[in-house]
């Protein structure tokens, strides 16, 4: 399970003092055991590569603001923990997959014109799940519903 192979990676960054990989994983680990707490349920899998994908989103939205701000340092940083947290994902869809799939789900649901976005939206996040970050997803969506 997802949740027993994070706990031995973290571990193994402390042993090797790897102090990025060891702040990505603890973030991820303190997401489930949120989760856990607040639910009162055990995560699946799913779960944690949803949470997974939200602290690489994180990531990537703090990066463009550490560029403007030119600190190379958190860049550097941040960078780091981006790439310790993608092992954990599965293979990212490339731009003619995730328009097949997307144009799949259109058909699916019947979808004809942007007033169906949600709807596809919704199942597209359900099929695709973290093979895809949502902002791709959406920004597929509305070039084939446009």
């Amino acid at each position: 399970m997802l949740k027993e192979k994070l706990l031995q990676d973290l571990k193994e960054a402390m042993k090797n003092k790897d102090v990025n990989r060891k702040n990505a994983v603890q973030m991820v680990r303190t997401g489930i055991l949120q989760i856990e707490k607040d639910k009162g349920i055990e995560v699946t899998d799913e779960q944690i590569l949803g949470i997974i994908a939200k602290e690489v989103k994180i990531r990537k939205d703090s990066l463009s603001e550490y560029e403007k701000a030119d600190r190379q340092d958190l860049i550097e940083q941040v960078t780091e923990e981006i790439k310790a947290l993608e092992t954990y994902l599965p293979k990212q869809l490339s731009d003619e997959e995730l328009t097949e799939e997307v144009k799949k789900i259109i058909a699916q649901v019947g979808a004809t014109s942007m007033k169906d976005m949600g709807t596809v939206m919704k199942e597209a996040k359900k099929t695709i799940g973290a093979r895809a970050d949502g902002k791709r997803i959406n920004e597929v969506v509305k070039s084939l519903l446009a």
